[in-house]
């Protein structure tokens, strides 16, 4: 297993783990150390004095202690030790003892000090444990306070740790948040971008590294829109400039006294120019800005297959899927998209079928057709502007080499993509990818 498959793949996952990994780590340190030496160390030493005090009071009364000594040793263990002093006339220790690992040093204490048998056990709902030891006339029973052989440090310490890094969390959980979020913004922001559509409020904010992110994306979007905007208005005015001598020579041509079959040739020759200039002016109306709107894609298909063919002869579309979500899309643009598409599915096959599907993340139209398809090796190539293959979308065929490239471009200013591959009918399928 690699350890990317396993660590954060979002940037707040893994700061968060940057900051968490080693504070975890010095707190598990610091509590083994505090357990293996310091808890430790202190419950040897707290077993020790508690046992030297009870061998205090054993050498006291000694091993067979008179009713005036039992008394006095009771009082002095009381007033001196903090012990509850019993008697027990005549009686014999049970014969098991406590294996209970909190009193391991205390039981290791108690057999150093004192040689007598004695059995040790805790008192059920109460916070004490006694004592018992053996002597010749009877049993000796001490009820010992807990305080006085475990401390709450161990309890406090782990408290201390979980509640500090607790606030630690909070304080870098919050930090991060706010450290994070102008790198989404900034994210979501050249994602829209991409997707075409239009972003008006955001703004340059956080860290000063993400503030120079910030100012060179805004830079670029506006040199990208001036470009497009440029270049746009160029390409059109060129395009209409053109119609102009177009017109004065289709008029020319109306005027002058020739053989019948020359002036048809060129008057043909003036119509393709024509068709051509309009698949280019229809090309550039493709880059232009149009507005986002939010609209139905299944309806703009529907649309499109009615306008491209109007008796349903030859596209049959499939049921939709039963969510079909509304989102930012230009109408227009994708229409024009839908309509080349299947007007070129309808003109090099006989039968069109269409389909929508929607993802998590992008919907899909994907156009399938029985017709002779395009070559594998072709495909890059043929949805550039002005590019027809010779078998099967020639001049006598109709159509300029743009109707592809209209497509490509309305997918990709949308953050989609336009997709060639084989069908299952045996032609092409196009796959027309939009994000959601």
């Amino acid at each position: 297993m690699r350890l990317r498959n396993v660590t954060p793949k979002s940037l707040f996952g893994r700061m968060l783990a940057i900051i968490l990994v080693p504070i975890i780590l010095v707190q598990i340190i610091s509590v083994s150390i505090f357990y293996e030496r310091h808890w430790d160390w202190v419950s040897r030493h707290m077993s020790k004095s508690l046992a030297e005090d009870l061998g205090l009071l054993i050498d006291e009364l000694g091993n067979t202690p008179s009713n005036d000594q039992r008394a006095l040793s009771a009082s002095r263990a009381r007033q001196y030790f903090d012990i509850i002093f019993y008697w027990l006339d005549k009686g014999i220790l049970k014969p098991n003892q406590s294996f209970d690992l909190r009193f391991k040093n205390f039981r290791a204490a108690l057999q150093t000090r004192i040689k007598e048998p004695f059995y040790l056990s805790t008192i059920e709902n109460s916070s004490q444990f006694y004592v018992d030891i053996q002597l010749a006339n009877g049993i000796v029973r001490m009820n010992i306070d807990n305080k006085r052989l475990f401390v709450p440090t161990g309890i406090t310490f782990i408290i201390w740790s979980i509640g500090s890094s607790i606030i630690l969390f909070s304080i870098a959980i919050l930090f991060l948040r706010r450290q994070v979020r102008p790198i989404i913004r900034l994210a979501n922001a050249a994602r829209q971008i991409g997707f075409g559509r239009e972003v008006s409020n955001y703004n340059i904010e956080g860290a000063t590294e993400i503030r120079l992110a910030g100012r060179a994306f805004q830079a670029m979007r506006h040199r990208i829109n001036k470009q497009i905007s440029e270049r746009t208005s160029l390409l059109a005015g060129v395009s209409h400039d053109l119609k102009t001598p177009l017109t004065r020579m289709r008029l020319q041509l109306e005027m002058l006294d020739t053989n019948q079959d020359i002036k048809t040739d060129f008057e043909n020759e003036l119509l393709e120019l024509e068709n051509m200039i309009d698949g280019y002016l229809e090309f550039t109306r493709n880059d232009r800005e149009e507005e986002m709107v939010d609209a139905s894609l299944f309806k703009l298909l529907q649309q499109a297959a009615k306008s491209s063919d109007p008796d349903g002869n030859y596209i049959f579309i499939a049921s939709p899927p039963e969510r079909l979500p509304v989102f930012p899309i230009q109408v227009q643009s994708i229409r024009r998209a839908l309509i080349n598409l299947l007007t070129n599915s309808i003109r090099y096959a006989g039968k069109t079928n269409v389909q929508i599907q929607i993802f998590d993340d992008h919907s899909e139209i994907i156009i399938d057709d029985n017709g002779p398809g395009i070559p594998r090796d072709k495909r890059e190539e043929v949805v550039l502007p002005f590019t027809r293959l010779e078998n099967s979308r020639n001049i006598k065929t109709g159509g300029t080499g743009l109707g592809l490239s209209i497509a490509k471009n309305a997918a990709l200013s949308h953050g989609g993509e336009l997709i060639l591959e084989d069908s299952p009918l045996g032609g092409l399928r196009v796959r027309f990818l939009l994000p959601l």
